[in-house]
């Protein structure tokens, strides 16, 4: 399924797309079945409308769909397994905690909502879908990620070219027009694709400093104009997943995500001689 995904392709004509994706269930897989009949109306084609599309599938394969979006839901605590750095990879990792915190004096008046999230329609990025944005070439993002895939350098944990793709799928998906709207963006990244990879002990993440001593100090000048800042302060990141019931802009203002789970990680790991990004 993972393997798959990555090859999803959406080839745009103006307005107008054609859409490509490895199959899921191959043609050669669907030959061998020796009830077909079953396993189409296991597969919800049995109606004589889906013909055509049957034969499609076992011509060419069952592919993603284009408008599929998968996810799930897991409690990350000592009866779990962790994932691995190749799912992490491959998917977005989000820690509910950090992105919709309980707040219970909402319970009965909530003052925000989440954003609704459509499907992708990019698999690849390119100039073309960054223009619009702050960082129109992209440029601001590769320095970005440059800079702290040189302090993951010599450790399992530095990134490759998916994750910059996926940053810049992120910058595009999300439109910021301003410098702090941006770097929410990468803030956000931070928290989904780079600091879940990071867990080990002292001689894994290295000693005075760590990695997460490197990555704290290199933060705190990228984010200079939001790292001291608390949740419903002016001049505080955007939320990007969430927005106020009420207001002119209806923006939700927070802390750091990233500032707050570094800390965290690295308490963790001079209290507990390990560390990782879930509890």
């Amino acid at each position: 399924m993972l393997s798959v995904l990555e090859t999803r392709e959406w080839r745009w004509d103006e307005n107008r797309f054609k859409y490509l994706s490895d199959p899921l269930l191959k043609a050669a897989t669907i030959d061998q079945v020796k009830d077909k009949a079953a396993l189409r109306k296991g597969l919800g084609f049995e109606d004589v409308q889906f013909d055509e599309i049957w034969e499609h599938f076992c011509k060419h394969g069952l592919g993603i769909p284009f408008n599929l979006i998968v996810a799930g839901t897991v409690n990350m605590d000592e009866t779990t397994h962790g994932f691995s750095r190749k799912v992490i990879d491959r998917a977005l990792s989000f820690d509910f905690g950090a992105f919709f915190p309980n707040d219970f004096d909402q319970f009965f008046y909530p003052r925000t909502v989440n954003k609704t999230l459509s499907y992708p329609v990019l698999s690849q990025a390119d100039p073309k879908c960054l223009s619009d944005t702050h960082d129109r070439d992209g440029s601001k993002s590769i320095a970005f990620l440059k800079v702290v895939n040189g302090i993951l350098d010599n450790t399992p944990f530095q990134l490759a070219y998916r994750a910059l793709n996926e940053l810049l799928l992120a910058v595009a998906s999300h439109n910021p027009k301003d410098e702090l709207s941006l770097k929410a963006v990468w803030d956000d990244f931070l928290m989904c694709k780079v600091l879940p990879r990071i867990e080990g002990d002292a001689d894994k993440l290295g000693s005075a400093p760590s990695v997460l001593e490197l990555l704290t100090i290199e933060l705190k000048k990228q984010f200079s104009e939001f790292w001291d800042k608390q949740d419903d302060e002016p001049n505080a990141r955007p939320d990007l997943f969430r927005e106020a019931t009420e207001g002119e802009d209806r923006v939700v203002r927070v802390a750091c995500r990233s500032k707050a789970k570094l800390e965290w990680m690295q308490v963790r790991l001079v209290n507990s001689s390990f560390t990782s990004f879930w509890p």
